[in-house]
């Protein structure tokens, strides 16, 4: 499907205390609400294929996840790197629900954002009606399982947590090559399933000091406060309570080294579903077209 560039959305800015939410808006205004969530190194942008096949039935919501595109994290830095919890992420996606009125919404998370919405469906189930994770597995398994393998695979897992700023400026010493090299891995196989726009909207983004520093404290809060909040909701016995969909790439590094549909199901009280499809890491943008079809098939 050819369609011209986010043709049908509106790009909102929403202003919260200390941060910047920026959001794409559009479909079927009447129709049931469904956020979908991007991932690292991108923004809202890579779900323009999928939203396009999607527009006609459901009302979409697009953010840029705090710190990425052009949501600004304007909180200072903390030690434990909060302001860049998956918790403190899955309140900015409530507060944009309660700015547009939104009681609950499907919810589709991509990488990070599936990481950002396993959290929203904790912190506020009620808000969550059914929920969809894409290419990954839940965050203190995939760490509890770390070998060589895993770390060869996904060593920026290990690199972005390093403290600041060797991280940020490593990348900084040339961010488009780094970006260009994560974007066309984990089996994704090079750039050419990026549409151009979507190509220079991520350049404009994650090249500029405070997004890969951003990222970088993203990854921090993963390796420490994000684990802490994962470890006591399970200590605690709480899980997912809607049904869930989980998605991922046969060519990608969590086919190859975890279990998803096993490791969510131990995380979920509803119905969990799942299949690979024939894709790398960043499916939607891979797949379009089997990537909204497994999402109109599960919300309806």
């Amino acid at each position: 499907m050819s369609a011209p560039w986010f043709d049908g959305f509106e790009s909102h800015r929403l202003q919260l205390p200390g941060r910047t939410v920026h959001y794409r808006l559009g479909g079927a205004l009447d129709g049931p609400a469904l956020l979908l969530l991007h991932g690292f190194p991108q923004t809202s942008a890579m779900w323009h294929r999928v939203a396009q096949r999607l527009r006609g039935r459901y009302r979409l919501v697009l953010p840029d996840l705090r710190g990425y595109g052009q949501s600004q994290a304007e909180v200072p830095d903390a030690p434990d790197h909060a302001p860049h919890s998956k918790r403190a992420m899955a309140a900015d996606v409530v507060a944009l629900m309660d700015h547009l009125g939104l009681d609950r919404a499907h919810v589709c998370g991509h990488d990070r954002g599936g990481r950002v919405a396993h959290r929203l469906a904790l912190d506020h189930p009620q808000r969550v009606r059914t929920l969809c994770v894409i290419d990954i597995a839940p965050t203190l398994d995939m760490y509890a399982r770390t070998d060589m393998d895993f770390a060869r695979a996904y060593y920026h897992w290990f690199h972005l947590i390093q403290p600041a700023p060797l991280p940020e400026t490593m990348i900084g010493g040339c961010a488009r090559a780094y970006l260009h090299a994560k974007l066309g891995g984990w089996g994704s196989g090079g750039l050419g399933h990026i549409e151009p726009e979507a190509l220079a909207e991520y350049e404009a983004a994650f090249c500029r000091p405070e997004a890969i520093h951003s990222a970088c404290e993203d990854y921090r809060a993963s390796a420490g406060i994000d684990l802490e909040h994962d470890t006591a909701s399970r200590a605690q016995g709480e899980k997912i309570a809607c049904d869930t969909l989980v998605l991922w790439g046969e060519r990608g590094v969590v086919h190859r080294l975890f279990q998803p549909l096993t490791l969510w199901q131990a995380q979920c009280a509803g119905r969990v579903s799942g299949h690979a499809l024939p894709a790398g890491h960043f499916i939607p943008e891979e797949l379009p077209q089997d990537t909204a079809h497994a999402l109109q098939a599960f919300f309806a």
